[in-house]
């Protein structure tokens, strides 16, 4: 008496009858074959029609009429038919679920590579209830985000931690558009947030976590208690070290390039410098105040030249620092000799100036890195820490 044919067997036989067909030659409903569900991927076999998958076709088409451009693409019950498993033991491998045996995810990766199977990622989202899309919101314009380091860094290095993800990284910039960034990031496009640089009027992105999750880059302008994640660097405590050194240089008359006052970080970065000078009973009043461009490191130099002479300033950023070494040499003030300077950020500006700037480190990458494994794990449901600090260093170069 025959044997009846395993399950793997009669899944290889049905597969034999799926062949590329002509448009033009095809005829008869088309059909597809699927594998019953199972866990292990083994069970009862049947045969339901589907237009939309397309697994059956006429069993000896003929072969003059074959066209590759016009041959259907794989299907998941292709997949299911040729790694002998059911369908949902197919799905769950895609999706890269649990409770399948490792022999059978290579079965089935081995039918997806054979067959060149590409999942279809709006389907795949629909059914997980999510998009695999991250977002990445700098409320700057568009010249500024694309001139400034520090966001070229972070969104590299987010980009670096998604990269083994099927996430997706968007980015949604603008300076005047924040409730356009609202409405579209609530309104189910994305699955998570990264914000970098929130000013203070940024309101709107303020209400996200409610809906979303979301991780800041530095401290977020309203405290958002349990529902606040943020990555940063000690602006404060990097800022007396930068100023420490050069009060440990012999300079007793330091002033200041702070930055913009609506982002906390221009003004944790002023309170250092203020408070590492008041500390060594040293003058704290030479203030002038830059927005972090270049431009207006040079204009906020030239403010503090006309007025009482100092020996050395801390400019709250590379860029401010790199603008102010330009306009104390068109004044004939030589670095360090004349005024010895300080940046912060470590980026190409400090290492591009002549003399070369001395500058707080800050680990921009690692800090995008961080925020998307931050985010990555409340997507997930896992629980992160609110708050977290990277460290900084000093790096003396010639300019001071």
């Amino acid at each position: 008496m025959a044997r009846k044919p395993s399950e793997k067997q009669g899944a290889r036989r049905r597969l034999s009858k799926v062949v590329p067909v002509s448009r033009s030659t095809a005829s008869g409903a088309v059909g597809s074959a699927s594998v019953g569900s199972g866990s292990g991927g083994s069970g009862p076999a049947s045969s339901t029609p589907s237009d939309a998958d397309g697994l059956d076709g006429p069993a000896n088409p003929p072969t003059d009429s074959f066209s590759s451009s016009t041959a259907r693409p794989p299907t998941l019950e292709t997949v299911a038919a040729l790694a002998g498993v059911s369908r949902a033991t197919a799905s769950r491998v895609v999706n890269n679920l649990d409770r399948v045996a490792p022999h059978v995810v290579d079965s089935v990766n081995a039918a997806i590579k054979e067959l060149g199977y590409v999942p279809n990622q709006a389907a795949r989202s629909l059914a997980r209830r999510r998009t695999a899309v991250v977002a990445v919101v700098i409320p700057e314009s568009a010249e500024r985000l694309f001139a400034d380091p520090f966001f070229a860094a972070v969104i590299q290095g987010a980009a670096a931690q998604l990269a083994s993800t099927d996430y997706t990284l968007n980015l949604a910039i603008g300076a005047d558009e924040s409730e356009k960034s609202r409405r579209y990031l609530t309104g189910g496009n994305v699955d998570g947030v990264l914000v970098v640089s929130q000013h203070d009027g940024d309101l709107a992105l303020t209400q996200l976590g409610l809906t979303v999750p979301i991780v800041f880059a530095g401290r977020p302008a309203v405290d958002f208690g349990e529902r606040g994640y943020f990555v940063d660097v000690d602006n404060h405590g990097a800022t007396t070290e930068a100023v420490r050194h050069l009060i440990d240089r012999g300079r007793g008359q330091i002033a200041t390039i702070a930055g913009s006052q609506d982002l906390r970080a221009g003004r944790d970065r002023l309170a250092g410098w203020r408070d590492a000078l008041t500390a060594a009973d040293l003058r704290a009043d030479l203030v002038a105040v830059g927005d972090f461009t270049p431009e207006s490191g040079t204009v906020a130099m030239e403010e503090l030249l006309a007025g009482p002479p100092f020996d050395a300033v801390f400019a709250a950023n590379d860029q401010m620092a790199f603008g102010a070494i330009s306009a104390l040499a068109r004044a004939g003030r030589a670095v360090p000799d004349d005024v010895a300077v300080v940046g912060f950020d470590d980026d190409q500006f400090s290492r591009a100036a002549r003399p070369t700037i001395t500058t707080v480190h800050q680990p921009a990458h690692e800090m995008g890195r961080l925020l998307a494994r931050h985010l990555l794990a409340l997507m997930a449901g896992q629980s992160v820490e609110h708050v977290t600090f990277l460290p900084t260093h000093l790096v003396v170069r010639e300019s001071s």
